[in-house]
């Protein structure tokens, strides 16, 4: 099974509440090195953690990461942005285009670039950041985005498997960030949500379901489209008739 112990880490978006623990918590179980990324890396007070700039969005920027980081055996794609809408028809077209850049392109791109160095090393891990959006349509562009990404990886998963890359996915709600702090309702710690995906991935799992409400959303998946989106029922309902 994959192990943390003597693991080679890059975290992007390290520098957020998830990507935190995913940089201390590596450490905890054994990892020899973290690349702490970020368009601004912070400094650390750790010497296993190498901060590294990287800009996801920037060819250029991954190009330089994959010679930077040659002996990585754990790649995780955790950087993400949400749009200032949540409306697919409100939000402009350039903002469209930066969050699939962001969300899609980004971390597919830098997968492809650190797929090699992944399959130098037996045992390499990929994990891959979506969200409960990517398969409940409430958040417009970014949960196109994120749909975009969960096919990405289980082709990933497909064509890594035979190169000894094990890839997992990852699936939550709200989780206790500053990007979350506009929703209500409830929000996973960010620590309890690494726990899972570290466990999951020293357990061989291909997937992490983060929560409750990330559970029952895919439960509803097999069902009629109405039973994920109960507004259908009364936007298709038909006029009431007035009788004077």
């Amino acid at each position: 099974m994959p192990s943390l112990n003597g693991a080679v880490v890059l975290v992007t978006g390290a520098n957020g509440g998830i990507g935190t623990h995913f940089v201390h918590d590596a450490l905890a179980r054994g990892a020899a090195k973290v690349y702490a990324t970020a368009r601004t890396p912070r400094t650390w007070d750790d010497e296993r953690i190498v901060p590294l700039t990287l800009d996801v969005t920037d060819p250029a920027s991954i190009d330089a990461a994959v010679v930077a980081a040659p002996d990585v055996t754990v790649l995780i794609n955790n950087a993400g942005a949400n749009p200032p809408s949540a409306s697919l028809l409100a939000v402009t077209d350039a903002d469209i285009r930066a969050n699939m850049e962001t969300n899609f392109f980004g971390p597919v791109f830098l997968a492809r670039a650190f797929a090699p160095v992944l399959a130098a090393n037996p045992r390499s891990i990929l994990v891959d950041v979506h969200s409960v959006a990517s398969w409940l349509g409430f958040g417009g562009i970014y949960s196109a985005a994120k749909a975009a990404l969960w096919s990405a990886t289980n082709s990933l998963r497909l064509e890594l498997a035979p190169q000894g890359v094990h890839v997992t996915g990852v699936h939550m709600g709200y989780v206790e960030t500053r990007m979350a702090a506009h929703a209500d309702g409830p929000k996973m710690a960010p620590a309890d949500l690494v726990t899972k995906v570290y466990d999951a991935v020293e357990a061989d799992e291909y997937e992490v379901i983060g929560d409750e409400l990330t559970a029952q959303v895919k439960a509803a998946l097999s069902a009629p489209v109405e039973a994920l989106y109960p507004e259908l029922r009364d936007a298709g309902a038909p006029l009431a008739v007035v009788e004077e």
